[in-house]
């Protein structure tokens, strides 16, 4: 994505790459929001995997619906700095991640059982639940055509059929506790890869942001 650089000078905050249409630089701010992408993507994935642990267990649901809280607004954050070259992709992500949001909100407030619980009992709310699993399976979709990472390529389909075998009752109960470990396992797996990568390939080429850009003001000129 990113085909070479030039060192800039000690006392500059920024580095200069030679991209697909023409030279730009990494700021300061960009390094900023890729540590601020991965740092929700880190948090999102520990709530989640908590989550999965206390649900496993037996452990207190409401607790676990504030953990798919905290999941919620971390991928939020994450959402909000990521870098896709498409914007009409990376605004859809934010949409479902959005009404995924709302749906939550009025199943929590609708049903007088615990989130978690509501979600599994009425499976139903899966459609409308299920937009922020969508927005979380178009990262990992990115991520795995971007980076080729293993995880991510198992979590691109495993998340759907998940959702879809509960709403459609064909997995059996030992099926998805199967499925639900390895999604938490190896999305625990995905953020600490992430937490380790070079930074500029997160960014990407910004050029071709700035040509897109260009494309689409050109368009509406």
């Amino acid at each position: 994505m990113v085909t070479g650089s030039v060192e800039t000078a000690a006392n500059q905050v920024s580095d200069v790459y030679e991209g697909q249409f023409g030279p730009f630089t990494l700021t300061a701010a960009d390094r900023r929001s890729v540590l601020v992408y991965r740092a929700g993507l880190g948090v999102a994935a520990l709530g989640f995997a908590a989550g999965v642990v206390l649900t496993l267990l037996g452990g207190d649901l409401h607790v676990v619906s504030w953990l798919y809280s905290l999941f919620w607004l971390a991928l939020g954050v994450s959402l909000a700095t990521i870098h896709i070259y498409l914007a009409p992709l990376h605004r859809a992500l934010q949409i479902f991640w959005a009404i995924g949001g709302l749906a939550s909100l009025w199943v929590a407030h609708r049903f007088d059982t615990p989130f978690a619980q509501t979600v599994y009992d009425q499976p139903l709310t899966i459609l409308g639940v299920g937009f922020t699993f969508a927005a979380l399976t178009g990262i990992f979709f990115k991520e795995g055509f971007c980076f080729g990472r293993l995880e991510t390529k198992i979590l691109t389909p495993l998340v759907p059929l998940l959702l879809l075998g509960h709403l459609t009752g064909m997995l059996p109960l030992p099926w998805e506790k199967g499925v639900l470990v390895t999604w938490a396992v190896c999305f625990a797996v995905f953020a600490l890869r992430k937490a380790i990568q070079p930074i500029p390939p997160d960014i990407g080429d910004k050029s071709v942001f700035d040509y897109l850009k260009q494309q689409r003001t050109a368009v509406r000129a």
